[in-house]
């Protein structure tokens, strides 16, 4: 198979297309999938430079343990380990897998979901970590509840974007702090009021907000506890634009801080599971949830594609087309019969 990978840390252009085996079932519960796009985000980019170092507590130390790029993915199921309950040859499902830039990738059913009848394989790559992380942000780590107030900061990203969607399907009240070119997008998404921040410094007005969603982290925390209602919740999800020193700063000043004052400042870890991309899966058939796709590209043009993530003027998502596929086609499968829920 086609896959693109890499034997050792560093910038996009380590990333080579190269032949290699199919992957195999390992575990019972494993999934192997015919992968149809792939989506790259900012912790792909990490993992490809190695850095920040503690990404290689995860992924190896000293070289990548796994060559093969990428997590989010679409595509249909090829075979199944023998505990697999769920799914089936011939299923379309989306999800994470392990090394999805590739025609085939390897997965652990409790990690996909089957696809939504109404979306198609390229959209649905855009949507499980951004989809995941917005819905541990607020569900879990920010407990967000109807009527609520919610900022979001960086809204126009994949996991800002689905956040503002999914902070209306909660019925809150939500505030998207974005730039000059999308605030138009962002009243579309459902957005009650949109802040556009190369105008207006969102951290020095007088409404506070019950649960803000910081996927940029680029100001004081003191700053952002201002918008904070008293008892409000401070959810921290951005590892971009520190290093060293700095990095683990801004990681843990939140944490040891939390103890001390009245409001509640989160860091949270999000973790695939079925039973939420299968709420997500529901969210998209109730037209509540809407994942949106910038731009795609062809499998072996995956380096310019992390690239473009990494210039962090990506709106939405960036998503890898393996074959290359337009939207709402799907390749050529031979005679594996397709089937949906």
């Amino acid at each position: 198979m086609l896959a693109i990978a890499h034997d050792r840390y560093g910038p996009p252009d380590t990333l080579q297309l190269v032949e290699r085996e199919r992957p195999r079932l390992r575990r019972p519960t494993d999934v192997l999938l015919r992968v149809h796009a792939a989506s790259l985000h900012i912790a792909d980019s990490f993992i490809v430079r190695g850095s920040p170092g503690l990404v290689r507590l995860g992924f190896g130390l000293l070289r990548p343990r796994q060559p093969v790029v990428g997590q989010d993915c679409a595509g249909v199921v090829v075979e199944v380990g023998a505990a697999v309950q769920r799914l089936r040859p011939g299923n379309l499902v989306f999800g994470i897998a392990d090394g999805s830039c590739a025609e085939f990738a390897r997965a652990d059913e409790r990690h996909l979901a089957l696809l939504p009848p109404d979306l198609d394989p390229i959209e649905a790559a855009a949507l499980p970590t951004a989809g995941l992380t917005a819905l541990h942000g607020l569900r879990d780590a920010g407990r967000l509840r109807a009527g609520q107030r919610l900022l979001v900061h960086g809204a126009a990203g994949g996991v800002g974007s689905c956040a503002v969607q999914l902070g209306k399907a909660f019925h809150a009240e939500v505030t998207a702090v974005c730039s000059t070119r999308t605030v138009e997008w962002m009243r579309r998404l459902g957005a009650d009021q949109v802040i556009d921040h190369t105008q207006y410094d969102w951290t020095r007005g007088d409404e506070r907000y019950d649960v803000i969603l910081d996927n940029v982290e680029n100001l004081p925390l003191g700053a952002r506890r201002r918008r904070l209602s008293k008892n409000g919740t401070l959810v921290c999800n951005s590892g971009t634009g520190a290093q060293g020193l700095r990095f683990l700063g801004r990681l843990l000043a939140p944490v040891l801080l939390a103890p001390f004052v009245g409001q509640r400042l989160r860091r949270f870890l999000s973790t695939p599971n079925a039973d939420d991309l299968e709420l997500l899966a529901d969210l998209v058939t109730a037209r509540q949830l809407r994942p949106f796709v910038e731009r795609t590209y062809p499998l072996a043009a995956t380096r310019n594609a992390l690239l473009h993530v990494e210039s962090g003027r990506v709106r939405g998502r960036v998503v890898v087309v393996v074959p290359e596929l337009t939207a709402g086609k799907r390749c050529d499968l031979g005679t594996l019969q397709l089937s949906r829920p």
